[in-house]
């Protein structure tokens, strides 16, 4: 299991169609992906779930990848992040 942080800097958060977004490109892999928001977290791949985290500009938010090929995936969810959040 590997993660990392980030502080969400895009104006929108979080919220409905960034999270649609973000949910969308988190099925895309086989593994498990987990992100956290102060105590909460969820399943990043549910959308539902990740809008009841209220993340807004400025949250830090931490990404846990577990299973498969972990490393690759945990590069390529920083890439999308930074260019996406």
């Amino acid at each position: 299991m590997t993660s990392f942080k980030y502080t969400l800097t895009g104006e929108e958060g979080l919220h409905a169609r960034p999270a649609g977004r973000f949910a969308k490109k988190m099925q895309e892999y086989a593994e498990a992906i987990t992100i956290k928001k102060g105590e909460k977290s969820c399943d990043a791949k549910r959308l539902f779930s990740v809008i009841n985290l209220q993340i807004h500009q400025g949250d830090e938010i931490e990404i846990t990848v577990a299973g498969g090929d972990e490393q690759r995936v945990l590069k390529e969810l920083e890439a999308y992040c930074i260019a996406s959040l």
